[in-house]
């Protein structure tokens, strides 16, 4: 009986071994995997980008102004790297005040059905197809904007201040501003969500200390809560940015789509992502071909930049026992 024991026994051991070492092997591949698809992603994108590159030099194509496909074949990624730069950065600003106050109601005023409700909208916003929103922008947004904001600026300026017209452009309707706005729009889910859920980690503990020293509900949050939830509301808004820079359709449907700077507030104007979209399929000529492949790889290690900030900045500002580390 003892024996018997003994070689059940045995054989348990045996089998977590084993299963302890193929759960290892399985998860350490599966990691590695991923670590070599973006590798591999990254290469691809140079490697197919480097006739551009070698043509114009990584600098002289990153600082170059003329894109001309059908007549000098000039590639300049300048312009689309002005413009993505300027929409990301212009939808982050408008969006990130509005979106953390979004979290901070839901997390800390509003009842848990009116918590509830907002959670779902939220994230319906951030389920609806860019393509969707984008022909939303097309036939309510844009027309809109030019009829009641756009022209009206545009006729006191040609009367009041001409000197402003070139600095505006011709209000179509289609262009920087509308593109922003909509782009503002798309990435308020994603930071309201993760404000939400950074706000609610905070400790039951940091509020009810706050609160027995007598301070009030808004200096709770403003000295309690916001400080030790900055790390993910950061995180978020970061993240936010990538979502921004790489976005596609939307922004090409409603930003005019012009290869050439200047830019002006009302006017067309193109992003890294739109034109690879717009271009891609007309790309024949080879150097054309791998001047928008040079563009996905600029574009592919600035998103990998800002991911990467966004960690740095978790673990920079990330709160462990009530202090920052």
């Amino acid at each position: 009986m003892m024996r018997l024991q003994s070689q059940v026994k045995s054989t348990s051991i045996l089998y977590r071994w084993l299963g302890d070492r193929i759960f290892t092997v399985v998860v350490v591949l599966l990691g590695a995997s991923i670590i070599l698809i973006t590798a591999g992603m990254a290469w691809v994108l140079f490697d197919e980008g480097g006739l551009a590159l070698r043509e114009f030099g990584f600098f002289g194509f990153l600082s170059g102004t003329t894109w001309d496909p059908a007549v000098q074949l000039q590639f300049g990624a300048w312009p689309f790297l002005f413009g993505t730069l300027v929409t990301s950065g212009l939808a982050l600003l408008i969006s990130i005040f509005p979106a953390i106050a979004v979290g901070i109601f839901s997390a800390e005023y509003a009842p848990k059905w009116l918590s509830s409700l907002i959670d779902n909208l939220v994230q319906l916003i951030a389920a609806v197809p860019s393509v969707v929103i984008g022909i939303w922008g097309i036939f309510v947004l844009a027309p809109w904007m030019r009829e009641t904001v756009y022209m009206p600026i545009y006729l006191w300026a040609e009367t009041s201040a001409p000197g402003l017209i070139p600095i505006l452009g011709h209000p179509i309707g289609y262009g920087m501003t509308t593109a922003t706005i909509v782009l503002s729009l798309m990435i308020v889910p994603y930071t309201a969500a993760l404000s939400k859920d950074a706000i609610e980690s905070v400790p039951k503990e940091q509020r009810e200390a706050s609160r027995a020293l007598g301070a009030t509900r808004w200096e709770v949050i403003r000295m309690a809560v916001l400080p030790y939830a900055r790390s993910g509301i950061l995180a978020g808004t970061v993240l936010s940015l990538g979502r921004a820079i790489g976005e596609t359709m939307a922004v090409a449907m409603l930003i005019g789509n012009k290869n050439t700077l200047p830019f002006s507030i009302f006017g067309a104007g193109a992003t890294m992502p739109s034109v690879i979209v717009n271009e891609f399929r007309e790309a024949v000529e080879s150097l054309h071909l791998s001047s928008l492949m040079a563009i996905g790889f600029v574009l592919f290690i600035i998103a990998l930049i800002v991911n990467l900030l966004a960690a740095w900045i978790i673990r920079k500002y990330s709160i462990s026992g009530g202090k920052v580390v």
